[in-house]
């Protein structure tokens, strides 16, 4: 009985030993890989972690800056943020935060130029939207009607519509087209939520120009009446 319980561990044991020497080198390699793959994927997040809190520093630098109306000291940073994380939200967020203190001092050319770097550079459709909406009224202030008008136009995400067309409508008055610009007007009021106090502001619009929409018209009969 002890014989053949020997014979059969043996067996097991060469059969054991076939098995490794034909997949032995595969097994290893595949657990290597496997590792490898695991250290670097924990490797990749703590640097994106690591990145991250950095752009962060760099970006609340910018705010405090921003808050203290310092147009230079709030530049540098978001030059920082471009430089180090251009492909962070940060640096988009900062483009826009950047841009809008530059507007505010006076800075047009700077103010147009951190606009269309989030344009050109940011991921995220709705911050360059953002960004092409603010770039626009820019344009419209220096008098660059048509280039204004080529951003509203590929401004894409449906929630940017309205604000989009009630832009177009400015640029469009500004050439002198009123009927045109009337009509961006009319849909910018119409696409726009009845809650919204913007809205009110297109109304004010379209009525200076003696279209007030009909809902916030005075009833001809009720005025008849008194």
């Amino acid at each position: 009985m002890a014989t053949s319980l020997d014979l059969q561990e043996q067996e097991q044991v060469d059969a054991l030993k076939a098995f490794w020497k034909q997949y032995g080198n595969l097994i290893t390699w595949v657990l290597t890989l496997a590792l490898a793959a695991f250290a670097a994927w924990n490797g990749w997040q703590w640097y994106e972690r690591d990145q991250a809190a950095k752009a962060g520093a760099i970006y609340d630098e910018l705010d405090r800056a921003v808050q203290a109306g310092d147009a230079q000291r709030a530049a540098r940073a978001f030059g920082d943020l471009r430089d180090r994380h251009a492909g962070s939200t940060f640096a988009a967020h900062g483009a826009l935060l950047v841009a809008k203190l530059q507007a505010d001092e006076g800075q047009a050319d700077a103010a147009r130029a951190s606009l269309a770097w989030v344009v050109g550079e940011a991921g995220d459709e709705a911050l360059r939207a953002v960004a092409r909406l603010r770039l626009a009224g820019l344009l419209i202030e220096a008098g660059d009607h048509g280039a204004a008008l080529e951003h509203l136009a590929a401004i894409g995400d449906p929630a940017f519509a309205p604000l989009a067309a009630d832009r177009r409508g400015d640029a469009l008055m500004a050439q002198g087209k009123a009927a045109e610009a009337r009509t961006a007007w009319e849909a910018a009021w119409a696409g726009m939520d009845e809650r919204l106090d913007y809205r009110r502001l297109v109304e004010a619009k379209l009525a200076a120009i003696g279209a007030a929409p009909a809902a916030s018209a005075p009833p001809a009969a009720e005025g008849a009446a008194r």
